[in-house]
Parts: C-alpha cells; structure tokens; sequence
C-alpha cells in the first residue's frame, strides 16, 4: 500500500511538473506615442493589459508586458510604423496621423459638424471594422492587426489668445490642427498648421500658434487655458482617431486563445474608456473656466457659416480613395447614413452633395 502511494505521488508530482513545464510566457511590448496623461494611454494600462489578463486565466498562457509610453519607443506617427516593423507586438496606432496609410479610417476628420456623440462614432467605428472587410484590409496591408479599442475623441473645440467673435477674427491667425482637421479652417482666413497634443502647449508659449483645434478632455490634462484661454464651442463634432492593433505576423502565429484574449482586451478597453470619457467632458470644461478660462458656444449661424465655407473635403477624399482601389466612397456613406439613423443632425450631409 506505501509503496502504491509513494508511486501515486511521484506520478503527481511528474504530471504537474509537465504541465509547468507546457506554461508559455509570452513577451508582449505595448507602445504609444502619447503619455499616459492622455486617457487613451492610461486605459491601456488599467483595462486593456487587465483585461487580457484576466482573458488568459487558467490557460497555460501568461504575458510578460513591456510599456512603452509617451515616445519611448515611438513617437506620436510613428507608432504603426514601430508595430509594423516589430518593433513592438501591439500599440495605440493614431490613425489620425496615419492619413497615407489608414486613410480610409479617417472619414470622420473629412466630415466635421456631423455629431457630438464620441461614444456612438467610436462604437459605430469597430462595428464597421467587424463586419467591413474593406475597412479591416487598411490595417492589414500595413501588416496590423486591428482589436479595436476605438479611440473615440470628444467635441473638438477651438483654444485661442484672443477671443472669437466671428469669423472674421481668424483672419490671418496660425492655428494648430491634428491631422486632416487642418481642413477645417478652409474659408475661415486662418493659417492652419499640422500639429499634435504633444507640442502644443510650448508653441502656443512661444508664438508659433495663435490658437489650436482641440478637445476638452485633452486640454485640461494638457493646461491649454493657461496659454490659450479663450474656448469657443464651434461645434466641430467627436471623432475617431484610431485604436489598439498587433503585429499582424506575431498575431497569426500566436495561440488562439491569446488571440482572443487580445480582441477581448480590445473590447474591454473600448468600453471603459467611453465610460470614463463621457463623464470627463463637462468637468473637464467647468475646471479650465474655474481656472481662469473663457467659454462661449457659437450660435446656429456662426457654425453653419463656418461649414458651407469650406470645400466638400469629404467627397474628394472619397474620390482619390476610390481612384486607388480603396473603399472610400463606401465608407464615407456607410459612415454617414449610420450617423444619421443614430440621430444625428448633419450641418452638411457631406456624401450627398
């Protein structure tokens, strides 16, 4: 009998020790342009990483994360280039400083003044990555894989040094502007100059811009009022500006179940930060005014004068996509009809001039 059981729990032990032994611990590097200021970058680290974590629970799976936060690995731009490469596995990729390669993810930031509701584009956003595979190949192209995570910016503002009270005071004003939003100053008289939350701050304290384009849940983390205090609510509209994806190589030789607990993680990510964005807007908004700054929300006039003035940016970003085999104009109305089915009330209908 002693020795049946002394074999019984050298066989315990031999099995357990297998099973140790199959464990894999998998080395992931995570990286973003922006710091963890920004809640983008701070929802990596307390909702996506827990939550492909806790996905991975009771699997023979185990990650060993790396963070690569605020341009330490790659700046602002550069992040799906970095991605890419392999530099790093998964990164926030900005898709909104990705024009040339992500281009047909930018179809909010060519259709401005169309809603203010962050939660209903970012969600509309992954829903049409899941179900267009037109839209997926943007990412897959550049050897990407998208988990969603839709980055879902809140309301664009307008920060200036000065106040606006028409269009008229931003004749010949330099204004910073992410991305494709340059575009928003069209017709406006003003001087629009790429740019990104990172330098902001410094080149509006030195006088190389006269004011920035903007959100509110950005800016307060960023101390825009203190060099830019005049806040005009234009109405610009929320946009979506990216999200989390993997080297697409390293993706597909990975175990599914990690697979899925990545696409989970993406999920979990999406959702918390929505949550947490849409009770960051207005507060953000009252403690830049109890900090000195000036907010005034332009009339109905103002804004729909401010939007006829521009060109349809809309229509020919569409056109040159589709010149190059790309799904633009596809996008830009499945875009545009799922907004106006959630409600919202377009100062222009951009696809259907």
């Amino acid at each position: 009998m002693n020795k049946f059981v002394a074999t019984l729990m050298a066989t315990l032990v031999l099995s357990a020790a297998s099973l140790t032994a199959k464990a894999e611990t998998v080395d992931i590097t995570l990286a973003a342009g922006h710091p963890p200021v920004f809640r983008w970058v701070k929802h990596a680290n307390q909702t996506f990483i827990p939550a492909v974590n806790k996905a991975l629970e009771g699997s023979d799976i185990e990650v060993k994360w790396s963070e690569q936060y605020g341009g330490s690995l790659a700046k602002v731009g550069g992040v799906l280039e970095a991605v890419e490469e392999g530099l790093a596995e998964v990164g926030l990729v900005s898709s909104l400083f990705e024009a040339a390669k992500l281009s047909p993810q930018n179809v909010t930031y060519y259709t401005p003044f169309v809603s203010s509701n962050a939660t209903a584009i970012a969600n509309l956003m992954d829903k049409l990555h899941r179900e267009n595979k037109e839209l997926r190949k943007s990412w897959e192209d550049n050897n990407l894989e998208y988990l969603g995570a839709a980055i879902g910016i809140d309301d664009y503002l307008l920060m200036t040094n000065f106040p606006v009270n028409s269009l008229a005071d931003l004749k010949g004003k330099k204004i910073g502007a992410p991305g494709p939003a340059v575009n928003w100053l069209k017709g406006t008289g003003a001087i629009g100059v790429s740019g990104n939350l990172t330098t902001y701050y410094n080149e509006l304290k030195t006088g190389v811009y006269d004011g920035v384009i903007v959100f509110a849940s950005a800016a307060l983390p960023g101390k825009l009022y203190e060099v830019a205090s005049h806040i005009t609510r234009v109405g610009f509209g929320a946009q979506y500006a990216g999200g989390i994806a993997a080297n697409k190589d390293w993706f597909d030789a990975q175990p599914r179940k990690l697979q899925d607990a990545l696409h989970r993680g993406g999920e979990a990510q999406r959702e918390a930060y929505l949550k947490d964005l849409d009770s960051a807007v207005s507060s953000a908004l009252e403690t830049m005014r109890s900090k000195g700054a000036t907010i005034t929300d332009v009339n109905p006039e103002f804004r729909a004068n401010w939007a006829k003035g521009m060109d349809n940016v809309a229509k020919k970003w569409a056109a040159e996509l589709d010149g190059k085999g790309q799904p633009g104009s596809k996008v830009l109305s499945a875009y545009m009809d799922a907004m106006r089915k959630d409600g919202a009330k377009p100062v222009r209908n951009w696809d259907q001039e």
